[in-house]
């Protein structure tokens, strides 16, 4: 399978580790992986804003650039739920309904499009608690949502590192309560945000984790200023480097 790696600008300018283990472990499932060199921010900043027109031209860049994969990959929900819900700022033309289509959050395209339940050359002998992004649970629908009391509960990403050896949870008292980023909103509401990722942070030690694990660089980024501005020992890591065998 061919797939296009769309590496969100955040991840390539802070976390490079982050799109480098989602490469490796793409080609460790058997996909074939290509990175358009000239490809830029999806346009999502600008959008989240209200500057909605101010999105164009990177999300026209967007299209050229993944216009002829079939499928498309990244290691962010957020960046995903703009280009399946809010690529508007162009004309939506059969080549941009296309790629709005075809593009997949890591987690759901790991689990449901390529179905893989093992990974063999994984071990994290460590105590994590899970945080699941805003995107990814309410728009992308990765896990359940604990409010969703209706629904039969399931987890992808749980399932994925569920089958990492030695790897152990934490399940915070509120797993879902989002973590205070927001994208622009730690901007223009920085104590609200600060507030909610200090509750974040401390949930999460109150659970015993030693790591906080996402799909979703952004939130960890947020809780790992927080984490360092209270003292905090957790540490933070992407689902994809557990996945691709990181030890620590």
């Amino acid at each position: 399978m061919k797939v296009g790696l769309f590496v969100p600008c955040y991840v390539d300018a802070f976390f490079p580790e982050v799109a480098i283990a989602t490469l490796e472990l793409l080609e460790r499932l058997g996909c074939e992986v290509d990175y358009p060199l000239d490809q830029t921010c999806c346009g999502q900043p600008m959008a989240n804003s209200g500057c909605e027109a101010d999105a164009a031209g990177a999300e026209a860049l967007f299209v050229r650039n993944f216009a002829g994969f079939d499928h498309i990959v990244a290691p962010s929900g957020s960046c995903v739920h703009h280009v399946r819900s809010h690529f508007t700022a162009i004309a939506q033309t059969d080549e941009v309904r296309h790629v709005r289509s075809r593009v997949f959050e890591l987690v759901e395209f790991v689990h449901d499009v390529l179905g893989a339940r093992q990974f063999p050359w994984a071990a994290f002998p460590h105590t994590v608690g899970l945080h699941n992004g805003c995107s990814s649970l309410r728009a992308i629908g990765t896990a359940s949502m604990s409010e969703a009391t209706h629904a039969t509960p399931f987890s992808k990403p749980m399932t994925l590192l569920s089958a990492v050896e030695g790897i152990r949870f934490a399940t915070p008292e509120r797993p879902d309560e989002c973590c205070g980023f927001g994208g622009t909103f730690s901007v223009f509401e920085e104590p609200v945000s600060a507030r909610m990722g200090y509750d974040k942070v401390q949930d999460h030690q109150r659970a015993g984790a030693e790591y906080i694990v996402s799909a979703d660089m952004s939130c960890l980024m947020h809780q790992k200023g927080c984490a360092e501005r209270m003292g905090s020992p957790l540490k933070f890591i992407h689902i994809a480097q557990i996945l691709n065998g990181a030890r620590e």
